[in-house]
C-alpha cells in the first residue's frame, strides 16, 4: 500500500484524509481565533493581497476550494456581483458549516459544497479563478488537486495557491522555535488541542517550497506560473495562468 506523509508521520495514503479530517473537525470552531493569534493578524493581509491579485470582476465565475470559514469566497461573491458565480467549497463538513454560517451571517449567499480537491465536480474551462488558501499541504496527491484546478479554469483564466512556504534562512531558527514550541502551546491554551496544531507546524515543513511548487504547477499546463514571497517568505502565492 502507498506510503504519504502526516505532517512527519508516514501513513498509508487511504489513512491521511481521515487523519485531516480529524484535525480540522477539532479546530474548527476556533479556527479564525487561532488564525489571528498564530499570525498576529497576519493572515489577513496575506488574503486582502491574494483577492487583489485575482482581479475577480462582475459576472466572474470564481472556485474557491479548502475555502474553510470563507474570507476569500466573501470578498469574491461581493465582487462577482449579482450575474457571478462564487462556489465556497470544503472537504471538511465541520469547516464548511462553520464557514457557510459566517457568510449567511454576514448577508452572503453563495453556493457552497463539499468537495475533494483531487476529484472537483465541475466540467472543464469552467471557473475565471480558482483559488486555494492554507488548503493544499494538507492534500494527499498535491499534483493531481492541481491538476484538477487546472481542468476547471477556463482559458486564460487563473489558478491562485496561498500557502506557508520556505521561510527566509534568517528567521529560520526562531520560526521553528515559534512552530513547535509556541504554537502547540496556544493551541492547548486556547483550542484545548495541542497535537492539531503540531501538525499544522509539521505539514508547513512537508510542503514544497516555493521553486518546487512552481514546477508541479506548470506540470499541469499551467503558463506564467510566478509567485509573491510574503512575510519573510512565511507564506507564498503562486499564479498560474490557463492558455
Amino acid at each position: 500500500m502507498s506510503k504519504t506523509h502526516f505532517g512527519y508521520e508516514t501513513v498509508d495514503e487511504q489513512d491521511k484524509a481521515k487523519k485531516v479530517a480529524g484535525v480540522f473537525h477539532s479546530v474548527a470552531s476556533n479556527y479564525d481565533l487561532m488564525n489571528d493569534l498564530m499570525s498576529g493578524g497576519l493572515h489577513r493581509v496575506w488574503k486582502y493581497f491574494t483577492i487583489g491579485q485575482a482581479k475577480v470582476r462582475s459576472g466572474y465565475k470564481v472556485l474557491d476550494i479548502a475555502g474553510g470559514t470563507g474570507d476569500l469566497a466573501m470578498a469574491f461573491a461581493k465582487q462577482a456581483g449579482e450575474t457571478g458565480e462564487v462556489w465556497h467549497t470544503d472537504i471538511n463538513e465541520s469547516m464548511l458549516r462553520v464557514g457557510r454560517d459566517r457568510l449567511i451571517d454576514k448577508g452572503v449567499l453563495t453556493p457552497v459544497l463539499l468537495c475533494d480537491a483531487e476529484k472537483i465536480p465541475f466540467p472543464e474551462n469552467y471557473f475565471n479563478v480558482v483559488t486555494v488558501a492554507f488548503g493544499l499541504r494538507n492534500m494527499t496527491h498535491k499534483d493531481r488537486a492541481l491538476a484538477e484546478m487546472q481542468r476547471v479554469t477556463k482559458p486564460g483564466g487563473k489558478v491562485m495557491v496561498l500557502e506557508f512556504s520556505k521561510v527566509w534562512e534568517a528567521l529560520k531558527k526562531p520560526y521553528d522555535i515559534y512552530s513547535f514550541k509556541i504554537l502547540p502551546w496556544l493551541g492547548e491554551k486556547v483550542a484545548k488541542d495541542a497535537d492539531s496544531y503540531r501538525y499544522l507546524a509539521e505539514s508547513i515543513r512537508m510542503h514544497p517550497d516555493q521553486e518546487t511548487l512552481k514546477s508541479m504547477m506548470e506540470q499541469t499546463g499551467l503558463d506564467r506560473v510566478e509567485y509573491y514571497n510574503l512575510s519573510y517568505c512565511v507564506v507564498a502565492l503562486h499564479i498560474g495562468t490557463k492558455f
